[in-house]
């Protein structure tokens, strides 16, 4: 992590405890996790991500709420993502709506991308840097490490993949085999367009090491749920 996420972080924090301190923090409904399990994609199933989203929720002084990550699942009793999140509106921890509702939020429209989509305490995530003329740079030369590649498992609509390929890395229970599908928290790519955030590509495997080298650090979407 360089030294001006270090920054970031120290100075958001505080903007966090000036939301604690009049009660703002309740609204908090919407972040990405500051840093992954550590374990490549294996987060302990679905359980143990819920709860990383609500340790990190609590540091941050959300955790009167109740928190979900934003992952599916695969095959017998698959889970869809969409359905396990609340009916929102969910708002960061700078107080910007992300969306009103379940359908906002898988709409192009929706309110995510490199500027919303902060930490549980309003820090950057390391995203995409364009060139003037829009384009990205090349992964070289980007400025700082890039971990837009957000772990999902999820089809663009928030609903599960079919039985068959693995996208969700043993239902979140391999670092090893495997690949999970992934979104891009800054809505960027190497080619033009919008990039979906829900789920952009899958990543080369499921080790630490897999999601690093697509442009990731196992970093998760929560969501509160109520």
């Amino acid at each position: 992590m360089n030294a001006s996420r270090h920054v970031g972080l120290g100075v958001t924090v505080v903007a966090g405890l000036v939301f604690s301190s009049v009660g703002l923090a309740q609204e908090v409904g919407f972040f990405v996790t500051s840093a992954g399990l550590g374990d490549g994609a294996n987060l302990g199933g679905l359980a143990g991500a819920d709860a990383h989203c609500q340790q990190l929720a609590e540091s941050a002084g959300a955790g009167e709420r109740d928190w979900a990550a934003y992952l599916s699942t695969q095959g017998t009793d698959a889970v869809n993502a969409r359905d396990r999140i609340g009916s929102g509106p969910w708002y960061n921890a700078k107080g910007v709506m992300i969306a009103a509702d379940v359908a906002a939020l898988h709409q192009d429209t929706v309110n995510i991308n490199h500027v919303t989509a902060i930490d549980e305490s309003g820090g950057m995530v390391p995203f995409v840097h364009l060139k003037v003329d829009g384009s990205a740079f090349a992964p070289a030369d980007q400025p700082e490490v890039v971990e837009h590649d957000i772990l999902t498992g999820t089809q663009a609509d928030g609903t599960a993949f079919p039985a068959g390929e693995d996208n969700t890395c043993s239902n979140w229970t391999s670092n090893g085999e495997g690949r999970a599908m992934t979104g891009h928290h800054d809505r960027r790519s190497l080619q033009p367009g919008l990039s979906p955030w829900a789920s952009a590509h899958p990543s080369s495997g499921c080790s630490q090491e897999n999601l690093v080298a697509t442009g990731g650090a196992g970093l998760l979407y929560c969501f509160a749920m109520d």
